[in-house]
């Protein structure tokens, strides 16, 4: 029974970790656009050049 009261707070700062971590990268706009870079590498690196 002791392990329990190791493990509950292991996990709820690994769960807080987490939200915290999610919130983060949100703010810094790393989930804006998630089409374009799924689009660039069926494009033809030729094209690129004569923009």
């Amino acid at each position: 029974m002791n392990i329990m009261t190791l493990m509950i707070p292991m996990a709820l700062l690994l769960g807080v970790g987490f939200v915290v971590a999610f919130f983060w990268a949100t703010s810094q706009g790393q989930f804006d656009d998630l089409e374009t870079p799924a689009h660039r590498i069926l494009k033809d690196d030729n094209e690129r050049k004569h923009l």
